[in-house]
């Protein structure tokens, strides 16, 4: 199961089903960062389609010399976009894919709008995701529920986007759900609505073992998007943000012109590829080794051009060499970027601290620790929010709390409101009483003994102790020990046997140190393929900022007041809202 395959499968399709000729790829705005996502301009140039058009642009030349290849949503703005298109067709022929299912009453809009029958097919490819790494996806969806309920629009959006998934991996699953998420059963059950309505296009050749879909709710597990990352992937994410994998430098220090965006795809990229989920000490160590490359074989390109051998050479080297100097001069860039933050923002001692908060028990220390940094002037208020945050989600219910405390610190460190109020929204969404889980405490002997075991040995890397609860989830469905009662299944179906394909589906967001956990199974567990999705990818940043946890504090600034667990009020720093 290889998501970047699947849709690279489907936009070569197209292409080659267009025929010989130059062409024009016609796209909305998702399914340009669907495309992009797994093909470069340039390789996209070398199959004939030399033009790249949005359906909504208004200043369209006419060009009856290309083909139109057209991958649309199959939304009402597009069918409507393309009817008007069809009307007045700027291009010779028209091939039409749709992403996912499209209804055959907007099918007969568009035959009647194809008066001068320029339309030489209408297909569905369910490309309708974004294929981020092999094994793992997103949609690119913020803000998908509010409060605990789903947007309907979302709902209806993720429901497509995974079905698409599961369309284009061939699989027709037993679905299972994690009981404690409404969101999760109601998510769960509109798939399986889907399979059921369109079973003719479910049928696919069938396994002794059918595949599963687990799909599972970000509130379970609200610690792993908030800690720091220290594998390049995940680190770059997490400290300078990666949008449909292009990173903005704009505002680094003396950045140069080329360098303001850059492109990071292991599908392009070699160095990239090889340390996408190594360490950040490894990273140093292998980019020096790049640079050592890079200078061996540069004395050889400046050597003097003496005869026509030296030139033809020099023209056939130089596109090699002109890669690898752009490959370096990235990589150095975004290193060199993300060595600048941790030093600016202390984030060696900061990830410290986080990581003892999500992974040990020791209150007394991790307070003092907490408290500690609070003082720092180099911890930023974003930093220092999110150590509040981990400590409100794991002490939220010890005898000695000290949040209201922290708070008071953190007002006074002149943290602003946006983010003190973070603290509350935090708890509401992932506390105690919401998880279905536990966290912070092993649940059985051999777990306690692991724990045991790893205290003694020591702890190899301190900024590394944290393993997403995931990976308990995951290592339980695949020995085929995960509780029914926990996460039951949908409908009749169930699974006898241990579950070879798993497609895990995360609402609220997946992280990259998640998919780092899912990479690692993959490869350690011989007969097991898992793909990992989530409505989007997180990073601190878009947690706090823009997605899960702001849906809590607009229900505060609407006058709803939040109740503290186990009756700990909120802090004189922020006092409750009165009713409007």
């Amino acid at each position: 199961m290889n998501v970047v395959f699947a849709v690279k499968q489907y936009i070569s399709k197209m292409i080659e089903d267009s025929g010989p000729g130059m062409k024009v790829l016609l796209m909305d705005k998702e399914t340009t960062g669907i495309v992009s996502m797994v093909y470069t301009q340039s390789e996209i140039l070398q199959k004939e389609v030399y033009l790249f058009e949005r359906i909504d642009s208004q200043n369209r030349e006419i060009m009856k010399h290309l083909k139109a290849i057209c991958f649309l949503r199959p939304t009402k703005e597009n069918v409507d976009s393309l009817i008007q298109e069809l009307r007045r067709p700027k291009y010779s022929v028209y091939f039409i894919y749709f992403s996912n299912v499209i209804s055959k009453s907007d099918v007969k809009s568009l035959a009647e709008a194809d008066e001068q029958e320029v339309v030489a097919e209408v297909q569905e490819f369910y490309g309708d995701y974004i294929a981020v790494n092999p094994h793992l996806f997103s949609l690119n969806i913020l803000g998908c529920c509010q409060g605990r309920n789903w947007d309907p629009a979302q709902l209806s959006r993720t429901t497509q986007g995974l079905t698409a998934l599961l369309l284009s991996l061939k699989k027709c699953p037993v679905i299972r759900y994690q009981l404690s998420s409404e969101a999760a059963k109601t998510l769960a059950e509109c798939v399986k609505q889907v399979i059921s309505k369109e079973y003719e296009l479910f049928e696919f050749r069938r396994t002794e073992v059918p595949p599963l879909l687990l799909i599972l709710d970000r509130c379970d597990d609200a610690i792993t998007p908030l800690l720091n990352q220290w594998t390049y992937q995940a680190m770059v994410h997490e400290l300078l943000g990666i949008n449909n994998n292009r990173i903005d430098l704009s505002r680094v220090p003396g950045i140069s012109k080329d360098l303001r965006e850059v492109v990071l795809s292991a599908e392009n990229d070699e160095f990239y590829a090889n340390n996408m989920h190594l360490n950040f000490a490894e990273i140093g160590s292998n980019i020096k080794n790049l640079m050592e490359d890079f200078q061996k074989k540069k004395p050889k390109e400046q050597q003097k051009l003496e005869s026509i051998a030296d030139m033809k050479a020099f023209v056939e080297n130089y596109p090699q060499f002109k890669k690898m100097s752009g490959t370096v001069s990235k990589h150095v860039t975004v290193v060199g970027e993300l060595s600048r933050l941790v030093s600016e923002r202390n984030l060696l001692e900061v990830s410290e601290v986080e990581q003892e908060l999500a992974c040990q028990n020791d209150h007394s220390s991790a307070l003092q620790n907490v408290k500690r940094l609070l003082q720092n002037p180099k911890v930023t208020e974003f930093d220092a929010a999110r150590l509040v945050m981990l400590y409100a989600l794991h002490y939220e219910r010890h005898s000695s709390n000290s949040l209201p405390g922290l708070l008071v610190d953190l007002r006074n460190k002149g943290v602003s409101e946006k983010y003190r109020k973070l603290v509350s929204a935090v708890v509401e969404y992932g506390g105690k009483r919401v998880r279905g889980s536990d966290l912070f405490s092993p649940k059985d002997a051999v777990a306690i003994t692991k724990q045991f075991l790893k205290g003694l040995k020591g702890v190899e890397n301190v900024y590394t102790q944290h393993q997403p609860f995931l990976h308990e989830t995951l290592d339980q469905l695949i020995k085929g020990k995960l509780k029914e009662s926990l996460y039951p299944y949908v409908g009749l179906s169930t699974l006898r046997d241990r579950p070879q394909d798993i497609i895990v589906f995360v609402i609220g967001g997946t992280t990259y140190e998640e998919a780092l956990t899912v990479y690692n199974l993959n490869r350690s567990t011989p007969g097991v393929r898992i793909v990992l999705g989530g409505t989007t990818v997180h990073n601190t940043k878009r947690v706090q900022d823009e997605d899960l946890l702001a849906a809590f504090s607009k229900l505060q600034d609407k006058g709803l007041k939040i109740q503290w667990v186990d009756g700990i009020p909120p802090s004189p720093a922020w006092p409750p809202l009165p009713n409007p």
